[in-house]
């Protein structure tokens, strides 16, 4: 095993930087322990100089570090797959960003560890920004806090063909009666609707231990799902085009009351508040503790192309 040595400014993940790996797989397998370990400690860590400039190679990489990947269920965006736990990053529009969330924090499983690999860095913007949970969840206003912590959060779904994924697309089936089975055996009530499309809902832990530390942690996609992060143009237009029931995703506490918009807003300046980043050069490798740490993808100009793995797949005691 190689020596890592991690290089922390403010402002800025941890950083390794490496040089002369002709071998980029190979260099992962022999530092996989010490990497985990460096995530165990500042909950990410970027590794600069690998190199990785293909989907092959990028791949047996994370495949490598992942510890186990997992196939994702439930998707709010479309990805294209490459094989084995590997799909490129979300389709979202470039001028919209990705606030902080954990990714699949509203499903009973979900990856412990994110894995990106940059492949192609965009000419300006786009970081994959990262923000400590516990210290979102100590600056969150206390009552704010208790309320979400009694109540938890629900998460509410509309599928349909017109926006967002269809839930043949989300769930991976056609099948009806599978969809079905998954949704009673995972929490999420549903309900068929006229057009062939399905409505449900999710309630789920705003604040969460983790299972290693025992750390309170904010773990939730509370902000990144409401209408009110939506630009306003596109949320009025999807309000007036299809009403309140019918958007494509939205969130609220957890026994029904409205996340009114001044909520949302001190989520997110939570989150920016505490905000890391470091902007992607092509061949960066990232590592995300997903518990500990939320991610975000800001708006950018230019190519960009980050592979994206769910790995060390977690649930939590119910």
């Amino acid at each position: 095993m190689d020596t890592l040595n991690s290089r922390v400014e403010e402002g800025k993940p941890a950083i390794v930087e490496v040089s002369g790996v002709a071998d980029a797989a190979g260099w992962a397998e022999r530092n996989r322990d010490a990497l985990h370990e460096v995530v165990a400690h500042h909950g990410a860590v970027l590794v600069r100089g690998l190199g990785l400039s293909d989907v092959d190679g990028a791949s047996a990489v994370l495949r490598t570090l992942g510890v186990e990947l997992m196939a994702e269920r439930e998707a709010f965006a479309t990805r294209d797959s490459h094989g084995e736990g590997v799909y490129s990053s979300s389709k979202w529009p470039p001028n919209q960003p990705m606030c902080m969330h954990h990714e699949l924090s509203y499903a009973l499983e979900f990856p412990g560890l994110m894995l990106f690999a940059c492949l192609t860095a965009p000419t300006e913007g786009g970081a994959t920004a990262l923000a400590d949970s516990a210290k979102v969840l100590a600056e969150l206003p206390g009552d704010l806090v208790e309320r979400f912590e009694r109540e938890g959060w629900l998460l509410n779904r509309c599928y349909n063909e017109e926006i967002g994924l269809s839930w043949t697309e989300a769930f991976g089936t056609t099948d009806k009666a599978e969809v079905e089975r998954y949704c009673s055996a995972n929490g999420i009530s549903f309900e068929w609707i006229s057009g062939g499309g399905l409505r449900t809902s999710q309630r789920r832990s705003a604040v969460i231990a983790h299972p290693g530390s025992g750390e309170r942690l904010w773990f939730n996609q509370i902000a990144f799902l409401n209408q009110w992060t939506m630009a306003t143009e596109i949320r009025e237009y999807l309000v007036d085009v299809y009403g309140q029931e019918n958007l494509p995703f939205n969130t609220s506490f957890g026994e029904g009351g409205e996340i009114t918009q001044d909520v949302v807003e001190v989520i997110n300046k939570t989150y920016d508040s505490v905000t890391l980043r470091e902007p992607w050069r092509a061949g960066d490798l990232m590592l995300v503790d997903n518990l500990r740490t939320a991610h975000s993808r800001e708006v950018f100009d230019g190519p960009r192309e980050v592979l994206v793995a769910l790995g060390r797949p977690t649930s939590l005691p119910a």
